[in-house]
């Protein structure tokens, strides 16, 4: 039996295979608008099709995009790790279209797929509802199109959006998920339409990837500086991808500065570190410490709480070999938390679970 038996995966990646996989799940005019203007893939830049972090080699099919369809997905992510749930964070760029209507439109048709596809067929799925971030009232009203399927756990977003995420644009969205008790799901990504480093466009994707940590800072303290929590206390953020060990340090420094200057943010009154604590978490992979003995151990002090990390593959991306997801070092009990116990916090549909 797997060490991860019975683990929540709160992290993985299904692909759409194809533009035409999504044209059944369009209305007529936007199917139409589609193959009448051809569009290409929406497939985000920021997994290249055959750099070696996008799919392991063992995940990699002859032919066709990894993790395309529900037998794949089933052998290679579900059935291996022992998982009881995996939640679908599916990553087809809608919110890199300029075009708000045409983003509603691709947002309802990745959803679609993911419900018919992939929920419909194995009772251990649960997914992200994908939005058309570029207008927080189509993105309500997708939300709203999904709330009363438990199956949806979470709202997705990227990192890297056309604004800091905690500006007072998106909080319908974000009223829209609390309201339906939808967490929020904060990915690795970008929208592409800034750059993604503070001084101008990078020229390789590992400078790109590497990129993502400074995205998850900003967002982080934008979330807290803008009172998004504040407005919001029951809000619960997922980090995905978003690594580990950086964000106790972050929030250290941000909570120094925030002593000298919280007149400025007034609303925030407890401490950064407390603030995260309560609202953030993070999936495991990728898990980005070394395995020294004893490491684990001082990163979760650092943490000071063992209900922030939750446990994920990020499949089919190349964080790890075989089924060894868990860094060494995790006790037993601590392992128990982050597969199980504080998903379930994190998640509160995963007790629901049934379609409505």
């Amino acid at each position: 039996m797997a060490a991860t038996a019975g683990a929540i995966d709160c992290d993985i990646h299904p692909s759409v295979p194809g533009i035409e996989a999504l044209l059944p799940h369009m209305e007529p005019h936007w199917r139409d608008a589609v193959v009448q203007r051809g569009v290409h893939e929406l497939e985000t830049i920021a997994y290249p099709a055959r750099a070696p972090l996008t799919a392991r080699p063992d995940w990699r099919p002859d032919h066709g995009r990894p993790a395309a369809d529900i037998d794949t997905i089933r052998a290679q992510a579900l059935d291996p790790f022992g998982t009881s749930i995996a939640i679908c964070n599916c990553l087809y760029g809608v919110q890199l279209l300029m075009s708000e209507d045409l983003a509603a439109a691709f947002a309802t048709a990745v959803n679609r797929w993911v419900a018919t596809e992939l929920l419909d067929r194995d009772p251990r799925l649960r997914a992200a509802i994908v939005i058309p971030t570029q207008s927080p009232d189509l993105a309500v009203r997708e939300i709203e199109r999904w709330a009363d399927d438990d199956r949806f756990v979470s709202v997705l977003m990227l990192v890297m959006d056309e604004m800091p995420l905690g500006r007072r644009f998106y909080w319908p969205i974000y009223a829209a998920a609390v309201g339906a008790g939808l967490a929020l799901c904060i990915h690795a990504g970008s929208t592409y339409k800034h750059p993604v480093t503070s001084v101008g466009w990078p020229s390789y994707l590992a400078e790109d990837y590497t990129a993502q940590a400074a995205g998850f800072h900003a967002v982080v303290t934008s979330l807290i500086s803008e009172g998004v929590f504040a407005k919001f206390p029951d809000l619960v953020c997922v980090l995905a991808e978003s690594g580990v060990t950086w964000l106790p340090a972050h929030l250290w420094r941000l909570t120094k500065f925030w002593r000298g200057l919280r007149a400025e943010v007034p609303w925030v009154v407890h401490t950064p570190a407390e603030i995260g604590r309560q609202h953030l978490r993070l999936t495991l992979q990728p898990f980005d410490a070394p395995t020294a003995p004893g490491l684990f151990e001082r990163v979760m002090e650092h943490f000071g709480s063992d209900e922030m990390l939750l446990f994920s593959t990020d499949y089919p991306h190349w964080q790890f070999d075989g089924t060894a997801v868990l860094p060494d070092g995790i006790p037993a009990e601590l392992a128990r938390k982050i597969m199980v116990d504080n998903p379930r916090k994190a998640y509160p549909r995963l007790s629901k679970g049934g379609q409505a």
